[in-house]
Parts: C-alpha cells; structure tokens; sequence
C-alpha cells in the first residue's frame, strides 16, 4: 500500500515537473526594437517568423529583409575588421566604450549606398552550443539596433548567429574568451556587372 502511494506521488510529481518545464519554454520571438520602424521590430526568420512573398523574411509585422539580395553581394571581412565590437560576460549590450566602432561601421555604410553589412555575433566556449547561439544572435541584433539608431536603414543589415562555433582564439582562458565574445561586421559589395 504504501509502495503504491509512493508510486503515484512519484507519478504526479514528474508530470507537474515535465508540464511546468513545457510552458517556461514558450516565450516570444526574439526580436530586437527599432526605432521608427512601423511595428517597432525587426529580426532574423526565427521561430515565429514568416517568409513573405519574394524570399523576403517578415518578423513582427516589422520591415522586411531580401535574403537573395544578401546573398548576390560579394563579402569584404577585412574593410570592417578593425570595427569589431566585444560584449561583457553574458551579455548583449554594446558598451560606451564600442560606440565609436559603431559609429565608425555607420559611417561606412553612409559613403556607399549599395553596400550591405552582415553581422556576425560570437560567443565564448562557456555554455551549451544553444544558449551561445541565442546570445550571439542577440549581440548580432543589439548591434543592428545601435546601428539603427545612429540612422542606418536595418533593411540594409542581415544578422547571423555562430554562438561558440568560430572563436577568435582557440585558447581556453579569460583572455581568449574576450577575444571570443565579439560582433563582426562583414561589408558586402554588389557583384560586379550586377
């Protein structure tokens, strides 16, 4: 008798468990606020997000992204290099200290109409490969936000998250994990004869 009470304790107290856990995991799309945009959101195609007609990628009802249009340009890594940009442990937010390479990437941007950007958000080995994903997605966004709002049209930026996958240096201390915990930005050029 008591075997069998225990059972169905053991029983109700994994099914509470396993419900509770399911409904934490629904939380909105991740989205990053723009100003002036008509719905104030704009973001990658994610979870709830739809592909519109045309391959454009639609998030929130906010502007839409051409992804062909990304993805016929010719990429330059090393005309922004020196602008990468290195988040705090954890974090998401561009530092006072960054805003000069933000400015610096606007600024790029402004002298040539037909350039894109594509941002690269970085992680450090810390963490599971999902969690680090996240956050680089979110450092990517947070950096086409401050660009936004420094007057950079975000229909001109497309983000991507690489998480842990493509470390700057592949020691594993403090000092590389600095190093690690980065935005790149990555201009892109039409194709010639395009």
């Amino acid at each position: 008798m008591k075997m069998m009470k225990l059972t169905y304790l053991l029983a109700f107290a994994l099914a509470f468990t396993l419900a509770d856990t399911g409904c934490r995991n629904h939380r909105p799309v991740k989205v990053t606020p723009i100003p002036g945009s008509p719905s104030g959101q704009v973001g990658e195609l994610g979870p709830g997000g739809t592909m519109a007609p045309g391959g454009q990628i639609q998030i929130g009802g906010g502007p839409t992204v051409n992804r062909e249009e990304f993805e016929n340009m010719d990429a330059d890594r090393a005309a922004l290099a020196a602008y990468t940009v290195h988040f705090a442990y954890d974090s998401a937010a561009v530092r006072k200290s960054e805003k000069a390479n933000v400015q610096a990437v606007a600024d790029a941007l402004g002298r040539d109409a037909s350039t894109k950007l594509l941002i690269e958000g970085h992680c450090d080995e810390r963490g599971t490969e999902e969690y680090n994903r996240s956050l680089g997605e979110r450092r990517a966004l947070a950096l086409r936000q401050a660009l936004a709002k420094i007057g950079v049209d975000p229909s001109r930026i497309r983000t991507i998250s690489y998480g842990k996958d493509k470390p700057a240096d592949p020691g594993h201390d403090e000092s590389a994990w600095l190093k690690n915990r980065r935005g790149e930005f990555v201009l892109l050029h039409p194709k010639s004869g395009s």
